[in-house]
């Protein structure tokens, strides 16, 4: 096996027996990102010098019996929304092309900290905006599992860069399904936890009371492994909670047979009848194993996606008001002040992200903020109500990711609303604030499925537990799909 091909945990078990170095795996990692990224294009920014560099110091450390981090000399990809200092930082737009900050995210701090060295930047959509990265300014990311598809968005180059074994980490944002949707359709594993588990600082905003930092990896213990680093309470993220955070990997390896979980009937109402059977089929291995089920209406989900789809863009309208060219952003030099405004957000700014800045204006303007954006928020709160009510009855929620597998490129283009339906399992928990996992069930035709387990706020612990369980049932071990001539 390459190097490369190793799970997180199976790499830090190997590093700390000295079976091979930080600067070997490193190495593996940058010889398969460059043997599969032509064709997969998971990357916008590749920090090969820095990465070398920190690994021969994680190796001379462990060489010398000094201290070092649970994740030292893992590699990880970085979402390219994400404060990285002395490395771009695009959010896949033109009007950030060039930006560098001067600061690092909290997350990137955090995984640093623990020794995670990183190795790139990843491909999204513009600004978090879209489902299947095809909204990048620079190109689109291709599935790994069949090129002609797409990987899922907004975090489509994270997701891709794990499928393919790029890396065995990757950081993504997930703002209504932008973690869990690219994993399902790349078949990893694909973490969203609470809103306020994780810092948001350093992150770039797209919907302020959406957004939430979440890891890609092949394994639920891994994942566990991640969310050991990253979680915690941040000053500097006036969002963040301050409240205790478990030990994640605590919750592996534990019985579930005395957790009730409810399945949400509108979610499996609403997804293709082949997503629905493959889905069954582990909720029956669960039930085999001597889980308890027990069928459990939330009956506002239809009207999610059009609460989801006028609160996101609303945010969005405000929190990108600042790319203008004078702030933030490229400037695109004219005659006069107002023309410059005009002509850098025009020029610099894809047609989506303008859809979304238009969308989120109308809704907020005199005369529509009452019937639009008002009665988004109400719809919301009866989302979260609904959640609350169902969970005074059970530990955690299964139901499907996504409601097809992945689709062709450019299947969508014309027809915005049929892509923002594939939110429509995932955008919800985002509504809620609450965690979630997409672990990988099994495939339609060549092409991966997820499974999604959804639990209380900041019970992430639990959702662990029941994935855990889940995907040794599922005897799902992770694959690599066949990219690169030494696949």
């Amino acid at each position: 096996m390459k190097l490369y091909q190793l799970t997180l945990q199976e790499a830090k078990k190997g590093l700390e027996q000295g079976e091979f170095t930080s600067e070997e795996l490193v190495s593996s990692v940058f010889e398969r990102i460059e043997e599969t990224d032509s064709d997969i294009k998971a990357f916008v920014t590749l920090t090969k010098e820095k990465a070398l560099e920190k690994a021969r110091e994680i190796d001379k450390k462990r060489k010398n019996g000094e201290k070092v981090g649970p994740l030292a000399g893992i590699p990880v990809a970085i979402k390219d929304n994400m404060c990285t200092e002395e490395v771009l930082t695009t959010c896949s737009s033109k009007i950030l092309e060039n930006y560098v900050p001067p600061y690092n995210a909290t997350v990137v701090n955090k995984l640093s900290e623990a020794g995670a060295i990183m190795v790139g930047k990843t491909n999204m959509d513009e600004f978090a905006m879209g489902s299947s990265t095809e909204n990048s300014a620079f190109y689109t990311t291709k599935n790994p599992w069949d090129l002609k598809k797409v990987p899922g968005g907004s975090s489509g180059g994270s997701s891709a860069s794990v499928a393919t074994a790029q890396v065995p980490l990757a950081l993504g944002s997930d703002t209504g399904g932008s973690i869990r949707q690219p994993a399902s359709f790349c078949g990893v594993v694909g973490m969203k936890p609470t809103y306020g588990r994780v810092s948001r600082y350093g992150l770039v905003a797209f919907a302020s009371s959406l957004d939430q930092i979440g890891p890609f990896t092949r394994t639920v213990a891994d994942t566990a492994e991640v969310l050991d680093v990253i979680s915690g309470n941040d000053p500097m993220d006036s969002t963040s909670v301050d409240l205790e955070v478990p030990k994640h990997t605590d919750y592996l390896d534990k019985d579930i047979s005395e957790l009730k979980i409810g399945l949400p009937k509108e979610y499996f109402e609403l997804v293709d009848d082949e997503v629905r059977t493959l889905v069954n089929s582990g909720i029956d291995k669960l039930r085999d194993d001597g889980s308890e089920f027990s069928e459990v209406s939330l009956p506002t989900t239809e009207q999610a996606l059009n609460a989801y789809y006028l609160i996101a863009p609303a945010e969005a309208s405000s929190n990108l008001a600042r790319y203008d060219g004078v702030r933030y952003g490229n400037r695109f030099a004219t005659s006069d002040l107002k023309t410059m405004y005009t002509e850098s957000r025009k020029e610099g700014l894809g047609d989506e992200v303008k859809r979304r800045i238009m969308l989120g204006t109308y809704a907020l303007s005199a005369g529509y903020h009452d019937a639009l954006y008002l009665k988004a928020l109400k719809v919301r709160s009866l989302i979260k109500e609904e959640f609350d009510k169902v969970f005074s009855e059970c530990d955690v929620l299964i139901a499907p990711t996504t409601p097809t597998p992945s689709f062709e490129e450019g299947a969508n283009d014309d027809d915005p609303l049929t892509m923002y339906k594939n939110d429509i399992c995932t955008a919800p928990i985002n509504l809620a604030g609450l965690p979630a996992v997409s672990i990988p069930c099994g495939f339609i035709e060549g092409l991966p499925i997820g499974i999604q387990v959804i639990g209380k706020p900041f019970d992430e612990g639990t959702v662990i537990q029941v994935a855990d369980r889940l995907e040794k049932l599922l005897q799902v071990t992770p694959k690599t799909p066949q990219q690169g001539s030494n696949s």
